[in-house]
């Protein structure tokens, strides 16, 4: 508030210079609301299945879904072996996107000769399925860890390249233009100017892109796999074995939620409050 609009100010003294610094309850509430809104559809879940008379092959309870995990069967489904697998291709090829990402949007921003005939290809090659990518992946690189990786990237990659783009092209040119009359060079414009610039917009890209980066590796698993809980789901699908195709969805979608709380931890580190985008 300036001098002049305080002179106007007609709130209390006291009012006025309070400081406006966040409760303890505007801070916890909403991680509170998220961890009730879980827990209820727990309780959902259990009182559907519990009253509902719904046989267990068609949908478990909650406390069969996690006797798969902690029960005596939990050894012969190798739970954290196919995890760990799983987790690999999606945080490796969630990084690798984001590499990938960010270069080509600072190529782009560099040179729009380059953007120009690189932008469409790469927006024509993005229209292809995925899942009638994977087939080829396949046979290209075999079985493994580093296709699926490799699939996770594919769909990850291009709205971490669109949001990092358009991140770059809103910084001032008057800025750019004062850093280059300084003599300063393409990393020190990158580092000191660009980067901190579009960090909104990267990190919008990378939320989306973090799950989409499961949903890939997942894909790739169904495709073709010997390990991972994509692969354990379908194993488990001949037996008709519904808890444990439970247990693997919810641990899929555990190892997305901790990617995505990573990525927010590290925009709430990095960018500030008022400049976050979506």
């Amino acid at each position: 508030m300036t001098r002049g609009t305080a002179l106007y100010d007609r709130r209390p003294l006291e009012e006025r210079h309070a400081d406006p610094m966040p409760t303890l309850d505007d801070r916890w509430t909403r991680p509170l609301m998220a961890v009730l809104s879980h827990l209820a559809l727990l309780l959902v879940w259990y009182l559907f299945v519990r009253f509902g008379d719904v046989p267990k092959f068609v949908m478990p309870s909650p406390v069969d879904t996690a006797a798969t995990l902690f029960g005596p069967r939990a050894g012969g489904y190798n739970w954290w072996t196919n995890a760990a697998v799983t987790a690999t291709e999606i945080f490796g090829g969630y990084v690798f996107a984001l590499v990938v990402g960010v270069l080509l949007a600072l190529a782009f921003t560099w040179s729009k000769p380059l953007e120009a005939l690189m932008m469409p290809l790469l927006v024509s090659l993005n229209m292809i399925p995925k899942v009638a990518l994977g087939p080829l992946i396949i046979v290209w690189f075999k079985y493994g860890v580093f296709p699926n990786s490799i699939m996770a990237f594919s769909i990850a990659v291009f709205p971490i390249l669109l949001t990092t783009a358009r991140g770059l092209r809103e910084i001032e040119p008057e800025l750019l233009d004062l850093v280059r009359s300084l003599k300063g060079s393409r990393w020190q414009l990158f580092t000191k100017i660009q980067l901190p610039g579009a960090l909104p917009y990267i990190f919008a890209g990378m939320k989306v892109g973090a799950i989409l980066a499961v949903a890939g590796a997942v894909v790739g698993e169904f495709l073709g796999s010997d390990k991972g809980l994509g692969y354990l789901m379908l194993q488990v699908q001949v037996t008709l074995d519904t808890p444990a195709m439970f247990m693997a969805v919810l641990l899929i979608t555990l190892l997305g939620m901790l990617l995505y709380g990573i990525v927010l931890v590290l925009e709430r580190w990095l960018v500030p409050k008022d400049a976050r985008v979506g």
